[in-house]
C-alpha cells in the first residue's frame, strides 16, 4: 500500500528548505514545530487553543498511550484523532526513547536483545516486551499520520562512562535491523500512513553517514535524526545536527527529534531540517520560564512583582494580550494552575510564530538576514 505522504520542496535558501507536507489528516507547511502531547494532550493547552495559535501537527507518545488508556480504549474511537479531538495531522514516536529512559543512568531497568526490549511497566509493574512489530501495531491503532520506526536510542554515556564507537556501532546496526522489521510489519498491517526511519550513530559522524545511507536504501517516506539531546554537551549536539540532515535524501522530509531551544530550531533550519519537536515550551512554562523575542523571561524573579508590561510586547498570544508580568508572577508564586497554562500558551505561540517567520523569510529569500536579526533580538535581554 503506498504511503499517504507527499512532500513538495518549494524553495531553498542555502541548505535551508521551505516545503509542504501532505498527510492523511491535512497539509503541513514546513519548517514547522510540533507541540508535544505525550498522553494525547499538550499539557495545559486545549486543542482549540492549539488550532488558534497555528499548530499544524502535534506529537503523541506510543509508549505512554500503550500504558494508559490502552489500545482497547483508543480502538473504540477509531484512533487518536477523535479520542483527543484533534483533526489535523499527528506524529507518534516509537516508544524507543521511553524504554531507553527507563534504564536510568546505569542502563539497568530494561533488557535489550535482538528481539526487542523487556521492561517492567511503570504503571503496574507488569513484565512487558516492546518490539518493532509491537510498536507498529500500537501506532496502527493510534492511526498517526507519521509513524516512527522502533529504534534504540544510543546514549551519550552510561554510568558516567562515554559510549565508545564500537558500542555506538552496535546500537546503530541494531536500529537498522529494527527498521527493516518495522517496515515489514508496517506493510503487513497495511497501515495507510507514512513510516519514517531514524538515523542513529551517537556522536560519530561516520556512523551517522552509514546509518543514513542504509536507511535511504529502504526508500522510506521520510527520515529523522535521533539520539541527540540525550545528555551530550551542546557543541556536540550542534555538530551532529549540522552534519546529519544533509546526508538524507533531499526529496524526503527531515525531522530532528527532541530539539530544542529557539536558537536550536533556527540552526536546525539552516542545516536543512523540516520538522522539530520538543517538550521545552510547555515544560519550561510550568517552571516559570517564558521565551520571548528578546530573550528568556524568568517570571519568578522578584523584579516582575509590579511590572505592568506583558511578557513580550511584540506577541499577540492571549497571555500577552490580556495579562501583565505582575499577574503571571503572582500566579506562579501562589501555585495557581492558570499560571503554567498561560505560560504554555505563550511559549507554544512563540515557537509556532518563530517558525512562521522563518517560513516567510525563506519564501522571500532573506533567511540569512533573518538569522542575523534573530540573534541580535534574542541577545537584547528582557
Amino acid at each position: 500500500m503506498p504511503a499517504m505522504l507527499k512532500f513538495d520542496l518549494l524553495k531553498t535558501d542555502g541548505v535551508a528548505r521551505r516545503g509542504r507536507l501532505t498527510l492523511n489528516h491535512g497539509v503541513v507547511e514546513t519548517p514547522i514545530f510540533m507541540p508535544v502531547g505525550t498522553y494525547g494532550t499538550v499539557k495545559g493547552v486545549a486543542p482549540q487553543s492549539l488550532h488558534d495559535m497555528g499548530a499544524q501537527i502535534i506529537l503523541a507518545n506510543t509508549f505512554h498511550l500503550w500504558m494508559r488508556p490502552g489500545l482497547d480504549v483508543v480502538t473504540k474511537f477509531g484512533g487518536l484523532h477523535r479520542f483527543e479531538n484533534w483533526h489535523k495531522p499527528m506524529l507518534t514516536d516509537s516508544g524507543g526513547f521511553q524504554v531507553w529512559s527507563l534504564g536510568g543512568a546505569d542502563g539497568k531497568g530494561r533488557k535489550i536483545s535482538e528481539e526487542g526490549v523487556r521492561f517492567s511497566s511503570p504503571v503496574n509493574g507488569d513484565k512487558l516486551l516492546l518490539t518493532p512489530e509491537v510498536s507498529m501495531q500500537i501506532q496502527t491503532v493510534l492511526n498517526s499520520d507519521i509513524v516512527m520506526q522502533f529504534d534504540e536510542c544510543t546514549p551519550y554515556q552510561t554510568a558516567d562512562v562515554l559510549t565508545t564507537e564500537t558500542q555506538a556501532r552496535g546500537s546503530m546496526e541494531l536500529s537498522l535491523r529494527w527498521a527493516s522489521r518495522s517496515r515489514a510489519e508496517f506493510d503487513r498491517l497495511q497501515n495507510p500512513n507514512a513510516l519514517f526511519g531514524i538515523v542513529q550513530g551517537g556522536m560519530f559522524e561516520s556512523l551517522r553517514a552509514e546509518s543514513a545511507a542504509a536507511l535511504a536504501e529502504m526508500d522510506l517516506p521520510g527520515y529523522a535524526v535521533g539520539g541527540v539531546s540525550v545528555g551530550e554537551p551542546k557543541d556536540e549536539m550542534l555538530r551532529i545536527m549540522a552534519h546529519t540532515p544533509r546526508l538524507l535524501p533531499a526529496h524526503k522530509p527531515r525531522y530532528l527529534m527532541g530539539v530544542g531551544t529557539p536558537e536550536d530550531l533556527v540552526a536546525g533550519v539552516a542545516a536543512g531540517v523540516d520538522l522539530f519537536d520538543c517538550v521545552m515550551p510547555t515544560r519550561n512554562a510550568r517552571n516559570g520560564h517564558l521565551f520571548t523575542r528578546f530573550g528568556d523571561l524568568k517570571i519568578r524573579n522578584a523584579r516582575h512583582r509590579e511590572d505592568e508590561s506583558p511578557a513580550d510586547a511584540t506577541c499577540t498570544c492571549p497571555c500577552c494580550k490580556g495579562f501583565s508580568r505582575a499577574y503571571l508572577h503572582h500566579l506562579d508564586r501562589c501555585g495557581e494552575m492558570l499560571g503554567p497554562m498561560l505560560a504554555s500558551v505563550h511559549n507554544l505561540h512563540y515557537y509556532l510564530n518563530l517558525m512562521a517567520e522563518v517560513r516567510r523569510a525563506l519564501d522571500e529569500g532573506r533567511f540569512e538576514s533573518y538569522q542575523r536579526q534573530f540573534k541580535v533580538d534574542r541577545s537584547r535581554g528582557v
